[in-house]
């Protein structure tokens, strides 16, 4: 795929910051380099360096850097990590708050060192500022990180100015896409060339004057209808006003432009959070297959525990897709880190077998048997109570029940303590910190996603909003969409044990799930989770949650 193509979440960045002698890319050095990598919108890598310029390093410099020529000292010439930035940046959109400055030293020492700079696409994030945020008097990088309310630690530090600076990219990607309808790489290198975006805004066709005047700033779905009324494109918003107002604005993308001169009328429909929005949005495309709605609908990058059900002796693994295939998946988790810190716990904590199918099925055991972290189903094929016992246990400590975890761990690391073992006593003890720091708790449920019998509630900011999840299925608190209100019979069904309404729907709501459960980890401080299991009535849950039952 064309790079220009590609969606930002497609798209890998490299966010650079240098620290120099000076400010002449001819004369001065570089004496510190920090690069942070994005990747599905997400800070996922770094590199940084201190750099022996070959030159004296000015004392207003050390005094604002607090880098001094004693640091250096020993620090490597560009030359020797000339190859390292090379592979670090490479295939990626370069980033920088003032960008110019950065790149003119980038290019200038990889000349030094006769070494070829990657093509690569530049972006400012001082450029792309300076056309969101006319308003505000200062785009340097300090004003925005105090604008976004950014945590900024190691100022006039290489890494410390990069993260600082890729935050910031951040949050104006996602102005971008939830303000002004853009999209790709091309639609962002032709934002970055464009004029600052005005006050006012341009109305295409005066007919949709009392349309857009209709819109509120509550959260919604909108959709723009052709000449012969039928619906050509769909979006969410979580301000219906500000969103649809940028459609018309002389900095809109091209595809909004596009959408905005073949409209003839504006019709949308509050919902009472972004999440109600989101799923009414795909319903609604999924029904009309609007004209503009071309792009597959993508979801954030979530991580989960999956145990392996339909095999006979469940193990447990790193998932980063979650899906109704036989297994129970656990989270979602937003990052990578504290799943496998999950992993790795499970792992040292219970007995599980960590092998694969095929390594399994040889028969052999390993040496995970001779340290007593698996029961061996490998070469004592009868132990279904004794594994399925263990996995109970596992169970309890993803939901996030962690004392008989802690009990064990302690245990073993008193028994490696008595034997003088203290390398291995250390690592249970880290392991043992590492539950006490609440580490299951990152999770949005504390039952497998599968399964979960839960209602969420959530308070977006306008009024609370529920939805139910029920053995697989997604229902949401007065959803117009249906004729019947599904989520009042669900619930109905579940606390009568009948279930009859589940019985009667073969497919499960896959797409309602990634979608509820991308918003929910993103927002995990807007939402309360009710379990079913801990009512007893529906009319005790709705008590607790204070909204009116029709009963």
């Amino acid at each position: 795929m064309n790079l220009k193509d590609k969606t930002f979440s497609q798209t890998s960045f490299a966010v650079i910051d240098f620290e120099t002698t000076g400010t002449s890319p001819k004369n001065s050095r570089v004496i510190e380099v920090g690069i942070v990598k994005i990747e599905n919108l997400k800070i996922v890598d770094s590199f940084q360096s201190l750099v022996n310029p070959g030159q004296y390093i000015p004392p207003f410099i050390s005094s604002l850097t607090g880098i001094s020529n004693e640091d250096v000292y020993d620090a490597p010439d560009f030359d020797s990590i000339s190859s390292n930035i090379k592979n670090f940046i490479d295939g990626s959109v370069l980033v920088g708050h003032n960008l110019p400055f950065d790149f003119a030293f980038l290019k200038s020492e990889f000349d030094r060192a006769e070494l070829i700079l990657p093509k690569l696409m530049q972006v400012c994030t001082l450029k792309l500022s300076r056309s969101l945020f006319p308003e505000l008097k200062s785009k340097s990088l300090g004003s925005m990180v105090n604008h976004f309310k950014i945590r900024h630690r190691d100022v006039h530090r290489a890494l410390g100015d990069a993260t600082a600076t890729a935050k910031v990219f951040l949050k104006i990607l996602d102005k971008l896409v939830t303000e002004h309808n853009y999209e790709s790489i091309a639609d962002l290198e032709s934002f970055q060339i464009s004029t600052p975006i005005p006050k006012g805004f341009r109305l295409v066709k005066k007919k949709l004057v009392g349309d857009l005047a209709n819109l509120t700033d509550k959260p919604g779905v909108y959709f723009f209808k052709d000449t012969n009324d039928k619906i050509i494109y769909i979006g969410k918003a979580k301000s219906l006003k500000k969103r649809v107002k940028n459609y018309f604005s002389s900095s809109a993308s091209r595809k909004a432009r596009k959408i905005a001169r073949k409209a003839s009328r504006l019709g949308f429909s509050e919902t009472k959070s972004e999440l109600s929005a989101l799923v009414l949005e795909a319903e609604l495309i999924k029904i009309h297959k609007p004209q503009f709605n071309t792009m597959l609908k993508k979801f954030s990058q979530n991580y989960f525990i999956r145990v392996k059900n339909i095999h006979q002796y469940p193990d447990v693994k790193v998932s980063t897709d979650f899906d109704f295939d036989g297994n129970d998946y656990f989270g979602p988790y937003s990052n990578r880190i504290t799943a496998n810190a999950l992993k790795e716990i499970v792992d040292k904590t219970f007995t599980l077998r960590e092998c694969t199918d095929k390594e399994l099925d040889k028969g052999k055991k390993c040496y995970l048997l001779d340290i007593k972290r698996c029961t061996a189903p490998c070469i004592e094929k009868n132990q279904n109570g004794e594994y399925k016992n263990e996995l109970e246990n596992v169970y309890e400590f993803l939901s996030g029940k962690n004392q008989f975890a802690v009990n064990r761990l302690l245990n073993k690391m008193k028994d490696l303590s008595e034997r003088q073992k203290y390398e291995e006593a250390a690592e249970y003890r880290d392991t043992v910190n590492l539950i006490l720091n609440q580490l299951t708790r990152s999770s949005i449920l504390a039952e497998p996603i599968n399964q979960a019998n839960a209602l969420i509630e959530i308070n977006d900011g306008y009024s609370n909003d529920y939805i139910l999840f029920l053995e697989g299925r997604v229902f949401l608190k007065d959803y117009y969409i249906k004729e019947e209100d599904f989520f009042d019979v669900a619930l109905e069904d579940y606390f009568e044990n009948t279930l009859q309404l589940l019985s009667g729907m073969e497919d499960k709501d896959l797409e309602k799930v990634k979608i509820s459960l991308s918003w929910l980890v993103k927002n995990r401080n807007k939402v309360k989770v009710h379990y079913l299991k801990d009512y007893e009535t529906k009319r005790e849950l709705f008590t607790n949650l204070k909204f009116p039952s029709k009963n």
